[in-house]
């Protein structure tokens, strides 16, 4: 019962794709663009960060331990406007 539905799949999508015309160029472009994204952009704009900077596995693994484990840094904490002093205009109320 498995097999026969997954055969249907796979000549469903077979025969759709042998049939295809526009599709098929489609299909080329954005294999082209993967490809562009993941070999060529790695290579020139995501350097191996953990290579170059340590040495062994163990220095690596502490860094990304660090950085994983480090507490969020908030933005200090915003006076209240009790401690601004207002103009004589607003003084009044």
């Amino acid at each position: 019962m498995a097999y026969r539905s997954i055969a249907g799949i796979y000549r469903f999508y077979h025969n759709g794709f042998r049939s295809m015309t526009v599709g098929k160029t489609l299909w080329k472009i954005i294999l082209i663009k993967l490809f562009v994204m993941f070999a060529v952009l790695k290579l020139f704009f995501f350097q191996d960060f953990l290579q170059s900077n340590f040495t062994t596995d163990e220095e690596r693994a502490d860094h990304v331990f660090e950085q994983i484990t480090e507490p969020a840094r908030y933005p200090p904490q915003v006076e209240t406007y009790r401690n601004i002093e207002l103009p004589d205009r607003h003084k009044e109320l």
